[in-house]
């Protein structure tokens, strides 16, 4: 079986784990009818990896369309894909915290995992701790940071994409393991990083592709990434393992489901297409402009790795005190 550490290290390798052999004879044709592709978020990274993919998927359909439905904290998008026929003509595509994370963080989710068949991921990204310039410029390391909060506790804050996600609960833990108050400031969308150029807030933890631009001007210092090696585009930055926070390793799958009943043919069709996608050069280039990696993991390994990673959010967040919301 393989383990978390096993997929973090095959996506170090840049290994693309494929999938079972595809039944032939069945969707032989692209399907006739369109397609609907749902996002729970505002335009962004999440949708433009979709499209990307979707461009490439031709051989599954005639017309696939990628719709943003933002709200609830992606919720509607999912509850709406559970509710669709299961016939391969909806999907949801989503941040992997959407199965493995959001459960143990609202009370009433609208979903279950076992509601969906996972398809396939298609794109990781570490996330970045980045500093802005509230933090003094001789401030290059997570060490001299985490010394700096300590001592400026009333300055020590961070800013991410939203409360309940992996990123929140990435910056919590930091705190929590080295001693310091640690204050998370939730924004939509790229908030934080606005506020971070502007000294708002000290720091934040977002996607590598976020504030990627600004790092390279200077106007942000990345301190750490959250990925099990060096991050191609900011290759300098070291780890949370390296630097010694090896249980905040993490990356950010994006990936795609289906409703949970849907016939395996077509989830084996869905998931061979997908594959093909990802080696397309259209892909790959769109991806590093991104600035995400493909990464794909075979359904059976996708399927184990959602309930690993679930069980260890779930240690994450009864360990930060976080009360689960409506």
């Amino acid at each position: 079986m393989m383990t978390r550490r096993d997929v973090l290290r095959a996506s170090a390798a840049g290994v693309a784990v494929s999938a079972g052999s595809f039944v032939p004879g069945v969707h032989a044709q692209p399907l006739a009818k369109t397609v609907h592709i749902l996002t729970g978020f505002t335009p962004g990274l999440q949708d433009a990896l979709a499209r990307l993919v979707a461009s490439q998927m031709n051989d599954y359909a005639k017309t696939i369309v990628v719709e943003n439905r933002p709200g609830a904290a992606g919720r509607i998008a999912a509850e709406a894909v559970k509710a669709a026929d299961a016939d391969g003509s909806t999907m949801l595509f989503a941040p992997l915290g959407f199965m493995m994370l959001f459960p143990h963080v609202y009370k009433r989710l609208g979903y279950e995992p076992q509601d969906f068949t996972p398809v396939s991921t298609v794109a990781s990204t570490p996330t970045l701790l980045t500093v802005g310039p509230k933090v003094p410029g001789n401030i290059t390391t997570l060490t001299e940071f985490v010394a700096w909060c300590r001592a400026n506790p009333n300055f020590a804050t961070y800013g991410t994409a939203g409360a309940g996600t992996t990123l929140h609960f990435i910056g919590a833990m930091l705190g929590r393991i080295a001693g310091f108050d640690f204050l998370h400031v939730p924004y939509q969308g790229n908030g934080a990083v606005q506020d971070l150029v502007k000294g708002e807030i000290a720091s934040a933890i977002m996607p590598v592709g976020s504030s990627l631009g600004l790092i390279r001007s200077g106007d942000l210092r990345a301190l750490v990434t959250t990925g099990p090696r060096h991050c191609p585009f900011v290759p300098a930055v070291p780890t949370m393992r390296a630097v010694g926070y090896p249980s905040l390793e993490d990356l950010t799958w994006y990936a795609f489901f289906v409703p949970a009943k849907t016939p395996a043919p077509i989830v084996q069709k869905l998931n061979m297409t997908i594959q093909a996608a990802l080696l397309t050069e259209e892909v790959k280039s769109g991806m590093a402009k991104l600035a995400v990696e493909p990464d794909s993991i075979a359904m059976d390994d996708f399927a184990r790795l959602i309930a690993s990673e679930s069980a260890r959010w779930k240690d994450m967040v009864r360990a930060t005190g976080f009360v689960p919301t409506d």
